[in-house]
């Protein structure tokens, strides 16, 4: 894939004007709200591993509408504590997969808190997943998860999803191992997307890893892009036309150029400069809202896997000077 979009020095001068509904902080606010009405009644359960320098446990909390989440809580053994907490979310498609991929975090000696998308996981053998999403959305929609309950905030399949990955940090915090103070969101393309929106909503977390972001000016991905999930969104507007204002006033709610520009937390983002896939604009957009600290890796020469373990190295230095031993 060639360079696309704008050029490196407008990339890092971009910064568009945002759609932002009148009632976006308290849409979010009753939304989180109704979500706490439920308790979150986290379970660990002990998970065998033969791995002596892990402990893991399966996870199972209530997100939004009382729903039960399911993750991964891994730690080192014998850890402590209080630990910083490093929340991971979960790439468009999988699922929580299997502890083991998952060990980064324990060996830098925090403790990590995987939290699986719901109704995700079925199209990825390398991921699975097993958290149901048991709310579809009305309406026609496009196949895939963009679209459900599209015409409707208060039925869009990303409120769900947002808030589980909000509530998520609820339980961490709670959890005697964890140091509430040294909360980190953490993910890439949908989990960078999902990573953001959680910094927005939340006023406490010490970091946020934001890896190239999906779910993030949704318009302008849209009229760029050709690849999917984006061009989820494209067909169904190619077939129901006639619901593109409804559309676009839904997923002002959802974007995260919206989220970035309540962040606070020590950001670090990546952006890859032929990414057809979440389009480095896209990415600059919501770097250069960003309200805290940031720092933001370029790498020129690649597609949408971004830095891969370059980025992984250059977070775990990131976070090693927020939280010197």
């Amino acid at each position: 894939m060639p360079l696309f979009d704008l050029p490196l020095d407008e990339l890092r001068a971009y910064r568009p004007e945002r759609d932002e509904p009148a009632d976006f902080t308290e849409f979010w606010t009753r939304t989180l709200s109704e979500a706490r009405a439920f308790p979150a009644d986290p379970v660990y359960t002990p998970y065998e591993l033969t791995l002596p320098g892990v402990e893991v446990s399966d996870v199972r909390f209530s997100g939004w509408g009382g729903d039960r989440i399911n993750g991964w809580f891994i730690v080192p053994r014998g850890a402590e504590g209080p630990l910083p907490c490093v929340m991971h979310y979960i790439g468009y498609s999988g699922g929580r997969g299997f502890p083991h991929d998952h060990l980064l975090w324990p060996a830098a000696g925090y403790a990590v808190f995987v939290v699986e998308t719901r109704g995700q996981g079925a199209a990825s053998v390398g991921s699975p997943g097993s958290t149901p999403d048991p709310h579809g959305g009305s309406g026609p929609h496009a196949p895939g998860m963009m679209t459900r309950g599209i015409l409707d905030p208060d039925e869009y399949y990303y409120r769900r999803v947002f808030t589980d990955a909000v509530r998520a940090v609820d339980v961490a915090a709670e959890h005697p191992l964890v140091d509430a103070g040294r909360i980190v969101a953490s993910g890439g393309s949908q989990g960078g997307g999902i990573a953001q929106a959680v910094a927005g909503l939340r006023t406490d977390l010490a970091a946020a890893l934001i890896d190239v972001p999906f779910l993030t000016h949704f318009r302008r991905a849209l009229e760029i892009t050709g690849r999917d999930p984006y061009q989820e969104v494209v067909r169904y507007l190619a077939s129901l036309r006639g619901n593109v204002e409804r559309v676009f006033r839904t997923l002002a709610y959802f974007d995260g150029l919206n989220f970035a520009a309540r962040g606070t937390a020590s950001a670090l983002y990546s952006v890859a400069l032929m990414d057809d896939v979440c389009p480095p604009s896209t990415v600059f957009a919501a770097y250069n809202h960003w309200q805290g600290p940031k720092e933001i890796t370029v790498y020129p020469w690649n597609q949408h896997e971004g830095g891969g373990g370059f980025q992984r190295e250059e977070q775990v230095r990131h976070l090693a000077k927020l939280f010197p031993a």
